[in-house]
């Protein structure tokens, strides 16, 4: 929690401060210099840490505790990109089976394999679905705020954050991972931690069945419109938002919409105070462990403030 906390990139570096912060020694546990264990014994504690999940659980029960009898009002939903050290996955070259061409014969019968989402949608259970996720470090490409491409090795992390930027639930998965294959087990699992009223999501999310879950939950999903999907509803709204501009006015939609800047806040605060942009550990587990005890500061930290 202290690596996180004073952001620093390495152990070495955790060891070097414990040497002279007398006072964060102390928090630590150790009242003297040769208390302090040697790097190696961090290393074995951290591998530990990752495989029974412990900042996964602590930050899970932190959260149940903090938001019990509580509603919160927006969930904001996004992924961001994580750098890692590692060699990516080759992926194997499949060979696609050539569909058919025509209308089936009579009595003939095509199956169409399962997409991910509808399998999520068929009655799969949340530890399933999260099993079912991609974890190999890969490379990713998405476009940034200017439309360029950009591209990076290593996982991508997918947040949902309540009201005044505090984390919710977490997901890492590959990087070449899209946004919305990780919407509906994000959706499940913020469920079983709080109650809320809106989901937030930008068009990556724009899919059928996110809508319907985010319904069937309680929920009110605002989700802005993909125009690959429905080029005349994006051209609906957005000239209902122009009338609503020019009179002085907002849609409730659009103000409520804009809540979700809390989730981009929450990334970059994570990478640039908690010790996002430093992953030196390798493999799916440790990079999350690495991640969840950033999450686990930064929502200390949120909470802290807000209540102060």
């Amino acid at each position: 929690m202290a690596k996180m906390i004073y952001n620093l990139p390495t152990t070495r570096a955790l060891l070097d401060r414990l040497e002279t912060d007398i006072a964060l020694r102390r928090i630590c546990g150790w009242e003297r210099k040769n208390d302090v264990p040697d790097e190696w014994t961090f290393s074995r504690a951290f591998a530990e840490f990752s495989e029974s999940r412990l900042p996964e659980r602590v930050h899970e029960a932190f959260i149940k505790k903090s938001y019990e009898g509580e509603l919160v009002g927006h969930n904001s939903r996004d992924a961001t990109a994580i750098e890692a050290r590692e060699k990516p996955l080759k992926k194997e070259s499949v060979e696609k089976v050539a569909l058919k061409r025509g209308r089936p014969k009579q009595g003939e019968k095509r199956v169409k394999p399962l997409t991910r989402i509808e399998k999520q949608t068929g009655g799969m259970s949340l530890p399933d679905m999260i099993d079912d996720l991609p974890k190999a470090c890969d490379v990713g490409t998405k476009k940034n705020s200017k439309g360029y491409k950009v591209s990076w090795t290593g996982y991508k992390l997918h947040f949902d954050v309540a009201d005044g930027g505090i984390p919710i639930s977490v997901i890492l998965t590959s990087a070449s991972t899209h946004d919305s294959q990780v919407a509906i087990p994000l959706a499940k699992m913020s469920s079983e931690r709080v109650i809320n009223l809106y989901d937030v999501m930008d068009s990556a999310y724009d899919v059928p069945q996110i809508h319907e879950i985010s319904r069937q939950l309680g929920h009110v999903p605002l989700i802005d419109v993909n125009p690959r999907r429905d080029q005349a509803l994006k051209k609906e709204i957005t000239a209902e938002n122009k009338r609503c501009h020019l009179v002085g006015h907002k849609t409730a939609k659009a103000i409520r919409y804009n809540e979700r800047s809390t989730v981009e806040r929450v990334n970059a605060r994570l990478k640039d105070e908690f010790g996002g942009r430093v992953v030196r550990v390798r493999g799916h587990a440790k990079v999350m462990c690495h991640l969840m005890f950033g999450v686990l500061a930064l929502t200390a930290n949120q909470i802290l403030i807000l209540a102060t």
